[in-house]
């Protein structure tokens, strides 16, 4: 390698006029690198700086030694030193003698001395030599460290390191980082900073790294570190964006533009004087600022770290565990398992997944402090990882002693009504693992879990919970009994918990109502088309007979109907299917009242099924369902059993007691059909009109309306002649029932009469003559256009001229 020298200092002037100009230069040098040159490593001497010093005094004036990047992208390393007044005493007179490094900056050699070595080098000039500039054959040879001065050095600026790396990393990955300014009043201090980058950095980026250890105009500097005198530092104030300014002289470092594990560990590892760490690093480092590798190495030679550098530790080491030595892996694993009061939850999970990597693979040694550390901060923060350590990664004495530590915090946690249940969960494996009997607290942790994953099971059944329930046979068996008793109060939080966790019952598991519950949520298709099938499907599934444990009849039925009552139908096979008694037991005998009663009007299976339920559940059924089950058991009979008599009374008495609409209704549409058969009872009829009951009128009306009535007035001439004396009968009754029978008659039979052809409205006619008076008189006026309204003027004033009326029918004169 030849390298090309370059001096350049003041001498009497030139042709051009100029006092300073290149004295010495190798041969071959381009004209165009010496102008570039000259630019770079001209000299100003300190603002305070004596016009003539003495000779002595010249050692005491800062060096500028400099790396610069040239436009071709070679650099040029220089070292510029003032030597005294020039020859007029008008200028101060310096000498820079420079190397050229023809190297692409970011090309040089992954080994060798870096330019910042040259520091103190024997082989800078501070004269042009008489020999002029022969090439050199490499970088000038270091300068004498002095190692004890470096670590007073290091020392003394303990709190500015830290950020200083992280700027010095940020300069080699971000082109538009700030410049770092060093301000030091001796610059072979800012020689030892950018030595410190230096080393930390990765050696071919160190190779590149521009710097210049003095300048008067830090504004005018474009190297990456930059040192200045204590006087120049206050121009760069307000300039942060561009600089970031480390002045010793004052009190405090600039903070960090962010957190920085691996700066923060790199300045703690050369504050430990264990730099050589830095250096081990490199094999280990997948990048260049990795701090986990750097981290682990300085916990594994007893160097304190904060938590952010012990989590870094833990988390390279599980899954670096072949990189170090076991002996290593015993000392990181003794640090990290120290008592720390800045130790932080992702610290704690680190080690977790350390311990998860070496268990089975170290030595129990290695192991037992990250146990330990694991086991203490799961009693003391109440949250244990997923991953606990097995019994078998302790000794017999260190278990025993960490029992006696923490089974006070253990018992006082899950003793805590207040804890999440997962944390309860693992604290019982923790428990497990030390051998601490807490039997007498397992009950009240398992319903406290019991009761959590019915009300939030995707957020308790997490990998702890899981855990606890597959180590910990008896705290399963106490969480699936109380499930399955809650499941029992609430069939649909069981149904829930089945659909949104992995939890299952298994065959051994002798809880019918989470054995149900589950079916239930893993095939939904279940009770898809067959509801009574469905619920015998899960019945004969449950493991238990419904007679030894009625209850499950209960659960079923939720499950199937979700919490509704069942049709009326369904309701009467269940019934008949499982006995009253069951239902009585199960309490579901009020879900089979409920399907009664909420059924839709003219509901053949609720008339049929209230009887069953009045004369079965007797004494259970309350005073506010038993009109509705009444009503329908009326609508029953009317229409194909014995009725008695009073129906309109009864239904009128029943109606007051606030029944269920569909009841109601199904027994007005009853009623009133039997009212307006053939075979009726007179009195039913003139108790009706005499009630003046304008909504079971309505109802009357709207009977007389269906196809079958209509059907048999066209066809029946006695009925019809029938409906026309009942219709045009009583007009001296209420309101309600004048209103009722001008509109059956203009609406119902008016226009099926006139549908008629002349011969069967004879045979109607003959029918009225054989019902005597004059009936068939009145329904051939009735007939003719106009003569209804002079028929209704005569009833009324029949009706104002008799103070009573008569019955349904007159005598054998006509209407009355």
């Amino acid at each position: 390698m030849n390298l090309a020298q370059l001096h350049y200092t003041s001498a009497p002037p030139g042709p051009d006029g100029s006092g300073f100009r290149f004295t010495a230069v190798s041969p071959g040098v381009p004209a165009a690198l010496l102008r570039e040159a000259e630019q770079l490593i001209g000299y100003e001497p300190p603002r305070d700086a004596p016009s003539r010093p003495e000779p002595q005094e010249l050692a005491a004036f800062p060096q500028a030694l400099s790396l610069n990047v040239l436009a071709d992208g070679s650099r040029l390393l220089a070292r510029s030193v003032y030597t005294g007044a020039d020859y007029s005493g008008r200028w101060g007179n310096f000498h820079a003698h420079a190397v050229h490094l023809p190297q692409p900056a970011g090309s040089g050699p992954a080994v060798g001395e870096l330019p910042i070595t040259a520091w103190g080098s024997p082989q800078w000039a501070t004269a042009t030599p008489e020999a002029g500039a022969p090439v050199l054959p490499a970088v000038p040879a270091p300068g004498r460290l002095d190692r004890a001065a470096l670590a007073s050095f290091v020392a003394a600026r303990g709190p500015w390191l830290a950020a200083f790396f992280a700027d010095v990393r940020r300069l080699g990955e971000d082109a538009d980082a700030p410049q770092i300014v060093l301000v030091e009043a001796d610059s072979e201090a800012v020689a030892r900073w950018i030595m410190l980058a230096c080393s930390v950095l990765p050696h071919q980026r160190g190779q590149w790294l521009t710097f210049t250890t003095y300048t008067r105009r830090p504004q005018l500097a474009r190297q990456q570190i930059i040192g200045v005198m204590p006087e120049d530092g206050p121009s760069l104030a307000g300039q942060e964006h561009r600089y970031r300014v480390y002045d010793t002289t004052r009190s405090t470092a600039p903070a960090a533009f962010e957190p920085d594990v691996w700066a923060d560990t790199a300045a703690r590892v050369w504050q430990a004087r264990r730099q050589d760490l830095v250096a081990e690093v490199r094999r280990l480092a997948a990048g260049p600022y990795d701090a986990g590798p750097l981290a682990a190495l300085a916990l594994a030679e007893d160097i304190a770290l904060p938590s952010p550098g012990r989590t870094a530790a833990a988390d390279w080491a599980a899954g670096h565990r072949d990189a170090l030595d076991h002996g290593r892996l015993h000392a990181l694993a003794l640090a990290l398992g120290r008592p720390a009061g800045d130790r932080d939850p992702a610290e704690v999970a680190a080690a977790g997944r350390l311990l998860a990597a070496l268990d089975g693979w170290a030595p129990p040694a290695v192991c037992e402090p990250l146990v330990a550390l694991t086991l203490a901060e799961a009693v003391r923060t109440g949250a244990p990882p997923a991953d606990l350590p097995t019994s078998g990664a302790l000794g017999a004495e260190v278990r025993g002693r960490l029992a006696a530590e923490l089974e006070p915090g253990l018992r006082a946690a899950l003793g805590d009504a207040a804890a999440e249940p997962e944390h309860q969960a693992g604290l019982l494996r923790v428990a497990s693992v030390l051998g601490v009997d807490v039997s007498d607290l397992l009950p009240g942790v398992a319903r406290q879990s019991a009761q959590a994953l019915l009300a939030d099971p995707e957020r308790v059944y997490g990998a702890g919970m899981r855990a606890a329930l597959a180590e910990l046979p008896v705290l399963r068996a106490l969480v699936l009994d109380r499930l399955d008793a809650l499941a029992a109060g609430d069939p649909a939080a069981g149904r829930r918990l089945f659909e949104r966790t992995a939890l299952r019952p298994t065959a051994a598991d002798a809880r019918p109502h989470l054995r149900m519950c589950a079916e239930t949520a893993t095939a939904p298709e279940i009770a898809a088309a067959d509801r009574v099938g469905a619920l015998n499907t899960l019945l004969a599934r449950s493991g238990v007979s419904l007679y030894a444990e009625p209850l499950v009849l209960r659960t079923a039925m939720r499950l199937v109907w979700d919490g509704e009552p069942p049709g009326a139908g369904e309701a009467g096979l269940v019934l008949m299917a499982a006995g009253a008694q069951v239902h009585r037991e199960a309490g579901t005998w009020e879900l089979l009242v409920r399907a009664a009663v909420r059924a839709p009007a003219g509901d053949p299976d609720a008339a049929e099924l209230a009887p069953e339920l009045l004369g079965q559940f007797q004494e259970e059924i309350p005073a506010r369902l038993r009109p509705s089950l009444l009503l329908l058991e009326l609508a029953r009979n009317l229409r194909s059993g014995p009725a008695g008599g009073g129906w309109v009374r009864q239904v009128l008495d029943l109606r007051s007691l606030d029944p269920e609409p569909g009841p109601r209704e199904s027994a007005y549409a009853a009623l009133c059909a039997r009212l307006l058969a053939g075979d009726r009872p007179d009195s039913e009829l003139r108790a009706l009109i005499e009630s003046n009951d304008a909504e079971l009128l309505a109802a009357y009306r709207a009977a007389a309306r269906t196809p079958a009535v209509r059907d048999r007035l066209r066809l029946d001439a006695d009925y019809a002649a029938d409906c026309f004396t009942v219709w045009s009968s009583q007009p001296q009754a209420g309101p309600a029932w004048q209103e009722a029978r001008t509109d059956l008659l203009d609406g119902v039979l008016r226009p099926t009469v006139r549908s008629l052809t002349p011969t069967e409205l004879a045979e109607v006619e003959q029918s009225l003559g054989r019902l005597g008076g004059r009936w068939a008189e009145e329904f051939r006026g009735w007939q003719r256009p106009g003569a209804f309204g002079r028929l209704r003027e005569r009833f009324a004033g029949r009706r104002s001229g008799s103070a009573g009326g008569g019955g349904t029918t007159g005598g054998e004169g006509g209407p009355t």
